[in-house]
Parts: structure tokens; sequence; C-alpha cells
């Protein structure tokens, strides 16, 4: 594999090119053991040297010489072991296994064909795209140089040669689609987890400031005609205040869930302050307790949107063991769908469940049945 791809797997990361923190994901991979372990799987290979070391002891031939070669077929082995560790260069051990097995060629012949499945593994496993295909397709190549020993042809070096290259050519190209697939499944959640703060944000924060533009609304009102009240108000507004804050950093936290009681408390006094009477029929024993916390998000949606835009004087807010359902007597929705909108809809069918938005006589009504 490329180097700063294996480099960066031995720290639990993959690397995104021309990448910082700020602007792709890095996505954490298991930890990977072909980086400790990839020497003993080559070293476990070694085994198959015995044909040429076997070759070198019946060649006819000086004992020197044959003890020349037996230590070039070893300096090959080390050299093939050596490359599957990131701390050496792979070209620079393909090449001394290249100069190795050629010193042999003179003892052994076309027994030197015996060395190009290590020479291909190596290739296929260890040098960067697009290099490695071309060596790979270069080691498979050579055994072909065998035909030309027309009285002795060797046919298990197509039995068994290349079948070994095939299969580490299989290993290299699972090996890049799994690295895809992590790449893939990081980017994605880290685009999933952005959508979820900036829905959750987007809740938190319409609510309360919703909330603190009423509050300030009403307390400006009172301040002449009511000071103690006006007052009650702006300590109101501190509270809430403080309590966005709070919520803003649990939601960037992941911290944040939703609960309906509060909610289902909260509803009616920033209702009231805007002048509206709120009727709740139901309570939350009668919901789902898997969906309480979609409950309450959908519900502090929803009173936002009264709030804002609906002008009403009256909602009802029901709850059953199928959903949630707020009714409004308001001056109707106009089709339009906002981030507010957007982002319960996709909470709902998350769940799911189903989110319905349609005319009330008169008003809005916003349903969510959920299974």
């Amino acid at each position: 594999m490329d180097r700063d791809l294996r480099a960066a797997r031995a720290v639990g990361r993959t690397p995104q090119p021309g990448a910082d923190m700020t602007t792709a994901p890095t996505t954490t991979l298991p930890a990977n053991p072909w980086e400790r372990w990839g020497w003993a799987f080559a070293a476990i290979w070694l085994v198959f040297l015995v044909f040429p070391v076997t070759s070198v002891a019946a060649a006819d031939v000086p004992v020197a010489v044959k003890v020349a070669a037996w230590l070039c077929i070893a300096a090959f082995a080390v050299a093939n072991v050596m490359g599957y560790s990131w701390r050496w260069n792979t070209w620079a051990c393909l090449g001394v296994m290249v100069a190795m097995a050629l010193a042999t060629l003179p003892v052994i012949g076309m027994g030197v064909i015996s060395f190009t499945p290590y020479l291909a593994i190596l290739s296929a496993l260890e040098l960067p795209t697009p290099w490695w295909k071309w060596a790979v397709g270069l080691w498979a190549a050579f055994p072909l140089l065998s035909l030309l020993q027309i009285d002795d042809f060797p046919p298990f070096f197509f039995l068994v040669l290349w079948p070994i290259m095939i299969g580490a050519v299989m290993l290299r190209i699972f090996g890049e689609r799994e690295e895809l697939s992590y790449r893939a499944l990081g980017e994605h959640a880290v685009v999933a987890e952005r959508e979820r703060v900036a829905r959750d944000v987007h809740d938190v924060l319409g609510h309360s400031l919703t909330a603190l533009s009423v509050k300030a609304e009403l307390a400006a009102r009172l301040i002449d005609l009511d000071p103690a009240r006006a007052k009650q108000e702006l300590e109101s507004i501190q509270r809430t205040a403080r309590q966005a804050l709070a919520e803003v950093r649990a939601t960037v936290g992941g911290l944040r869930a939703g609960n309906l009681d509060d909610e289902l408390a909260a509803a009616p006094l920033v209702l009231a302050d805007v002048g509206v009477a709120t009727t709740i029929e139901g309570s939350v024993a009668d919901t789902d307790p898997r969906h309480r916390a979609l409950l309450a998000w959908v519900l502090r949606e929803a009173v936002t949107n009264v709030v804002r835009h609906a002008q009403a004087r009256t909602v009802v807010i029901e709850l059953s063991p199928d959903g949630i359902a707020v009714t409004d007597d308001g001056s109707g929705c106009d089709g339009a769908e906002g981030n507010g909108l957007r982002g319960m809809r996709e909470r709902v069918s998350g769940a799911g469940g189903t989110l319905s938005i349609r005319p009330a006589t008169p008003g809005t009504r916003v349903e969510v049945a959920l299974p």
C-alpha cells in the first residue's frame, strides 16, 4: 500500500490528501496488524525458496559458486522480508531482490523464474498507485520466458506462479476498497454529525431567542405600567439566556436530549407571553417512552413557529401513544418549509414516523405519527 497510507494506518487514521482538521475529516481505523506482522507473512512464504535452493544444490558448478548463489538467495529473502516494513523503501528492497535473483541466473538458469512470485506479491502490496500495477504486470509476464526452454517446459510456472500473483492483486484491490469504505463511512459520519449539530443548534437557539425576544418586548411595555412585573420578565430573560447558553454547549457536545416533561411545562408559559392560551390533551404518560425525546423537539419547534408566525389566540397540544399534534387558530401556513420544519421532518423520518402540516379551521395543524 502507499507509504503515507500505511504509516497513517499504523497510528490508526486515514490521511486525506491536502486536508486539515477544519476542511476534511479523518477516519479512525481499526488497528492494522499488517504494520506489525507483515514481515511474518513474508517470512512464511520463504519456504518456497526451497526450489531455487535445491536447484543450486543440483547444479554442476563448483562449491564456491554454489555457496555464493545460496548467499544471494539468503540476501533475496532478507530484502523480501524488509520490504514489508514501512521503515524501509520498497523500491530499494525490490532492487536488491532483482539483483540477487539475477546473480543466481548463471547457476540455476530458467529456475530464476521461481523468484517472480515474491517480486509480484511485494509489488502488489507495497508499491504506490499506479506503479504496483505496472510492476505486477511485468512480473506476471516474466514466466513466459520459460516457453523458450522448449525441451524442458516447466508447466508448474503457470499453474502455481500466476495464481499466487492473482491472489496478491486481489489482496491489494480488496485492501484499497476497504480503505475507501472506511473513508466513506467516516465522511458520512461527519456529515451526519454536522447536520445533527446544525439541527439541534437551530432548534435550541430558535426557541430560546424567540422566547427572549417576546419577553424583552413584554418587559419594554411593562417598564412604565408595571415595573415589578417588568423586573420579573427581565429576570426571566436572564434565566432563559443562561439556559440557552448551557443548551448550546450541551448540543455541540452531543449531550443535549429533548425532555418532553420540560417542554410541556415550558410551552404554555412561552405562549402566554404572547397572549396565546394553551390547552393540553393527554399527558407524557400517554406517549411512547422510545419517542419522548423526539416529541420534545417537535413540540419545541411547533411552539416556536406559533410564537413567530401564527398570530394565534389558542393552541391545542394533543399527546397520544401514536405521537403528538399541535393545532393553532392563527393565520395558517403558506406551505414554505424553513430550516426548522425541515429539521423536524428529518428527525421524524429518522425515527420511521411521518410529519404532516395542514390547514386547520382556522389555523394550522402540525401532526407527527410514530410507529
